[in-house]
């Protein structure tokens, strides 16, 4: 089950990509974790570009709203996003 924490900074959890997938989607979870698959490939920051554009447009904030605070160079990464509460997140997540 997906873990969610408000911190100072925003809303606080873990996510793990499964990069070079055929499309960008939800996939579950892994763990802890949201599971996320996205299209590019794990090179020169590209997965964490897609990442934090499909999570932007997934909770409807900004690029900048959203940041990877650790694990990126990991498929297992800390992820924050301002502007939103756990109850936001838990509304886009589905159940696991």
């Amino acid at each position: 089950m997906l873990t969610v924490r408000e911190t100072d900074q925003g809303v606080t959890f873990q996510i793990h990509v499964l990069p070079r997938s055929s499309k960008c989607e939800l996939a579950g979870t892994h763990g802890d974790a949201l599971k996320i698959k996205i299209t590019a490939p794990p090179v020169e920051g590209k997965a964490n570009e897609e990442c934090i554009r499909f999570l932007a447009s997934l909770f409807n904030v900004k690029k900048a709203q959203v940041t990877i605070a650790a694990g990126h160079k990991s498929k297992n990464k800390r992820v924050t996003v301002t502007g939103r509460t756990i109850n936001d997140i838990q509304r886009v997540v589905p159940k696991a």
